[in-house]
């Protein structure tokens, strides 16, 4: 007989979706190797083309109602919409694919303004305003800044366990954005 080599996780995640097992209850730690890309991913939150974009959309002072607005219609559309796209294509997009693609593990980055709504993507996101949730909020910090480390949850499109790292795009000592950065931790484990 001819086994198949997989990853623990990859065996772990099959054996809890035969059983129905995912929950809180189950969720994984952070691993150390994913904390250990911290350093790295807040120097993207200080790349010029990353903060020249985040500083173009704030100062088109876009109101929070706008912001809501454009959100709704994105909540509601399920192909990739002409303004979506310009998310995927503008330069900032292009610089985080160039970030993406440096190892095979991150996936699905996302740049936000400091109201949380989103300025590029490298994949299209659930929603268009982050602002509500912690993986902004607590990046963002009011301006101050900090990391935000989210929960490792498991990702039926990627059919991989992921986490999200949050740095703030940070300009003069101030936070002005934050960058949400997707790790795969079945591509970081096989890289270690």
């Amino acid at each position: 007989m001819k086994l198949m080599a997989v990853s623990m996780t990859k065996l772990i995640t099959a054996i809890f979706l035969s059983l129905g097992l995912f929950g809180s209850a189950w969720a994984e730690e952070v691993p150390k190797a994913a904390l250990d890309l911290v350093p790295t991913l807040k120097t993207w939150g200080e790349n010029s083309a990353l903060v020249s974009a985040v500083k173009a959309q704030n100062a088109e002072g876009l109101s929070l109602d706008e912001i809501k607005r454009r959100d709704a219609t994105w909540r509601n559309e399920n192909r990739v919409s002409a303004f979506m796209q310009g998310l995927l294509d503008n330069a900032a997009a292009k610089e985080m694919l160039s970030l993406e693609q440096s190892q095979p593990f991150y996936f699905e980055l996302f740049l936000m303004d400091n109201q949380g709504a989103n300025v590029a993507m490298t994949n299209k996101t659930s929603d268009y305003w982050q602002g509500d949730e912690a993986k902004f909020t607590e990046s963002f910090k009011g301006g101050a800044g900090d990391v935000h480390i989210g929960d490792v949850e498991f990702d039926d499109s990627a059919q991989a366990y992921l986490v999200q790292i949050s740095v703030p795009v940070m300009e003069g000592g101030s936070a002005i954005g934050a960058i949400t950065i997707g790790i795969n931790l079945d591509e970081l484990e096989a890289a270690q």
